[in-house]
């Protein structure tokens, strides 16, 4: 296989395709087939691909102990999820900047789960990551603004411990180079690493995937991937607060933080069409603005052309503007036929459903739905099986097509896979501190400075 191509036969060797295939293999649970059209050419062959183990629930097994850093809103749903994905887990350690944070998510645990994480071992701080894993935790979720993610999965790696990475897990060339390394290591030490990329967890996209794998839609030559919603809450800055802990507060909209929501939402459709594809983008050109956003430093929109290795294009939209349509899901067309996420549903060329995913099916014979539990029953289990299982290389390849479409939106350059993976932008300010930080409102005009290796060296917080 090409260098350039997303490789998947490391993570044969880690799991059970058989057992998966008995899970949510049978067309006749999960799917309605039309019974049309000729014998199917594969796109690729299926050691080449990895398709997760999907039950209700984990095996039992030893218990497990669980640590998170970054106790906010996704946090405490994903220590929930992981509560639902198996028995025998206890939540061991906290640890988030703010004491207020990991208060409100102990609470919780108390009443809703019986959890009870004593105080000497909720730590507050910058480097409260690192006194969570050395607490003797087995996997750590990972739930703080994505900056922080590459070091944190270094650390954590290091230690041997397992990690749950909720995307995007790189927002700049730096962190996506440190992420690819840090996944080789979790390999070589034999550990589990699982992404927030759900969609990957969630039976009716895996179902399509192998389908479009067996060869189904033909060969793949194009798509167009969306995220366009309304605005993504703004938090309003209260009195006494410092301009970092504003930021921290409200890191959504802030691209030091986050990235652009191109990459921190939008990065979860730009991976259906890679996962799907297995090719990454070689070439991105784009344009993108600002508004209406209220504060931060996100642009509003963005429209990318991405073009692939084999000289394919896909279509990426991302919008976030109040009173404006939404539209949310991908499209990916071949030359046997097409499958799109809205109905979850493969057509011939004519417009005919060849397959359709049954959710009626679905909802009879499984108690559990929600791919933000399957992500962690899958990461269970292969901890539990002492099976090694690494999503990071994926994920941080989809998060870096989100970058070389943001840099090309903002420079007006097209901009290639290997000036940017090559690049030294680092959104990282040197230090990180609650005091002040600089809240110009920046905001990156195309074309203004024509000279993009000068733009990738500056620090746009």
């Amino acid at each position: 296989m090409s260098d350039n191509k997303i490789s998947r036969k490391d993570f044969l060797s880690y799991s059970a395709l058989l057992g998966a295939a008995s899970l949510i293999g049978s067309s006749s649970v999960l799917s309605s087939c039309s019974g049309k059209g000729a014998a199917n050419t594969p796109l690729r062959k299926p050691e080449e691909y990895y398709v997760p183990e999907l039950p209700d629930k984990a095996i039992d097994g030893r218990e497990l102990k669980v640590g998170i850093i970054g106790c906010g809103s996704r946090g405490g749903g994903a220590l929930r999820n992981a509560l639902r994905a198996a028995n025998g887990i206890k939540i061991w350690a906290m640890g988030d900047v703010f004491p207020d944070k990991i208060q409100a998510t102990r609470e919780r645990l108390l009443k809703e789960w019986n959890q009870d994480v004593p105080e000497e071992r909720c730590f507050i701080g910058f480097d409260a990551y690192k006194k969570v894993i050395d607490s003797g935790i087995d996997y750590l979720i990972c739930t703080t603004p994505p900056i922080f993610r590459p070091q944190q999965f270094k650390y954590a790696t290091e230690k041997g411990v397992h990690t749950f990475l909720e995307k995007p897990i790189a927002i700049d060339p730096v962190g996506y180079r440190s992420v690819m390394a840090t996944a080789k290591l979790a390999k070589a030490k034999g550990l589990v690493v699982v992404t927030g990329t759900q969609r990957h967890h969630q039976r009716r996209y895996v179902e399509a995937f192998k389908r479009i794998q067996e060869g189904m839609i033909g060969q793949i030559t194009g798509g167009n991937v969306y995220w366009n919603q309304g605005l993504y809450s703004a938090v309003r800055r209260r009195e006494g607060w410092s301009d970092t802990e504003w930021m921290l507060r409200d890191w959504f909209n802030w691209r030091w933080l986050a990235g652009d929501h191109i990459i921190e939402q939008h990065v979860h459709n730009i991976d259906v069409f890679l996962w799907f594809s297995g090719l990454k983008p070689v070439k991105a050109t784009a344009f993108g603005a600002r508004h209406r956003r209220p504060n931060g430093n996100h642009y509003d929109m963005f429209s990318v052309d991405f073009e692939m290795e084999n000289g394919i294009h896909m279509h990426s939209m991302s919008r976030q503007i109040d009173g404006c349509s939404s539209n949310i899901g991908e499209y990916i067309q071949g030359t046997k036929g097409s499958w799109n996420s809205y109905e979850h549903a493969i057509k011939d060329l004519d417009g005919n459903i060849l397959w359709q995913f049954d959710r009626k099916a679905e909802e009879e014979t499984y108690k559990m739905l929600s791919p933000y539990t399957l992500e962690h029953v899958d990461l269970i289990n292969h901890i539990r099986k002492g099976e090694s299982h690494v999503e990071a290389e994926e994920t941080a390849i989809s998060c870096m097509a989100g970058i070389m479409g943001r840099e090309a939106a903002y420079t007006g350059a097209t901009v290639t896979w290997d000036e940017m993976t090559q690049s030294s932008l680092d959104l990282m300010p040197e230090k990180v501190a609650l005091g002040p930080m600089d809240l110009s409102q920046a905001v990156p005009v195309p074309g203004k400075d024509p000279d993009f290796k000068k733009l990738e060296q500056k620090k746009r917080y």
